[in-house]
């Protein structure tokens, strides 16, 4: 007779469980949808397919493929929206056409150009593809070099630039080079020099240079100068010395609050063959508007990680 009880009971127990199980189920898949929603967005789909039919129409000469950027897209997400919380500033001065992004570089490995590639997707309206320079050294990488075709990134040739931006792609480009990632954690936020070949560019196929400025990377590790002798044996332009890797779980960047903030569009005429002093002088303009950014950034952010 208990027996009997006991098995009435526990399939009272069962029946009465059912709805309780599909409700947590309910709710299961709901805060699931909410989470995808905040990361992704709830029009991810839509920027995606919008890419995807410009490229696949037009075609691309380097490689760009619609569907592994879309996933790539996806896992930057992460990152862009979880655990770096970017704040973006004036995307909205970034003009249609072709147009150049010069931002200051930093952070050791290239995330900040990863995450104006995400604000560039997942904030700008309409949503583009950010074709990163990089550099030459990176094709010698097997696996490497293929994924970024993959994902609009291409070497920094001057050849190569001037062809995307006939197709008035959005190039990003780091004229600081290495020399911005190599900087000590004591340095942090000092500019090195840039480069003169964006403006050269930017003046032969007249196209605007928009400044950004990127606030968080220079946090993310704290390297305390460079290792040149193993660069040099490793064939790697830098071989930062980075104590928090060496921790459990330090070779993942801290969660630095990264900001970005968007210049308005700066247009440079002139010839593009000009003697370098007069070229430096237009190089300067930028430079100094990427570090006025920059400290105004600085001065406005509560903190490192808020």
């Amino acid at each position: 007779m208990e027996r009997k009880t006991a098995l009435l009971r526990l399939s009272d127990v069962a029946a009465q469980g059912g709805p309780l199980l599909a409700r947590l189920w309910k709710e299961a898949r709901r805060a699931k949808d909410e989470l995808t929603a905040r990361v992704l967005g709830r029009d991810f789909d839509e920027r995606a397919a919008l890419l995807a039919a410009r490229y696949r129409e037009a075609g691309d000469p380097f490689g760009f493929d619609p569907d592994t950027a879309r996933k790539a897209a996806a896992t930057c997400a992460i990152f862009h929206r979880l655990y770096f919380r970017t704040e973006v500033f004036g995307i909205e001065n970034v003009p249609s056409g072709r147009v150049l992004l010069i931002a200051n570089h930093s952070g050791q490995i290239p995330i900040d150009a990863a995450i104006i590639g995400s604000a560039m997707f997942f904030d700008a309206n309409p949503p583009r593809v950010a074709r990163a320079m990089v550099d030459k050294w990176t094709a010698t990488l097997p696996f490497v070099s293929m994924f970024f075709s993959r994902v609009g990134q291409v070497v920094g040739l001057p050849e190569n630039a001037r062809r995307l931006l006939a197709l008035d792609e959005l190039l990003l480009a780091f004229p600081e080079g290495v020399r911005g990632i190599a900087k000590p954690f004591s340095r942090r936020y000092e500019l090195e020099e840039f480069g003169l070949g964006f403006m050269r560019l930017a003046i032969q196929t007249d196209t605007p240079i928009v400044p950004v400025a990127v606030i968080g990377a220079e946090e993310q590790y704290m390297s305390l100068g460079n290792l040149q002798r193993a660069a040099r044996a490793l064939n790697l332009p830098v071989f930062p010395l980075i104590p928090q890797m060496l921790l459990p779980g330090g070779q993942l960047p801290l969660p630095t609050k990264y900001r970005l903030h968007f210049g308005e569009p700066m247009r440079f005429h002139g010839d593009p063959d000009d003697d370098e002093a007069v070229i430096a002088d237009k190089v300067w303009l930028v430079r100094q508007t990427i570090a006025h950014l920059l400290a105004r950034g600085l001065r406005e952010r509560r903190g490192v990680f808020v």
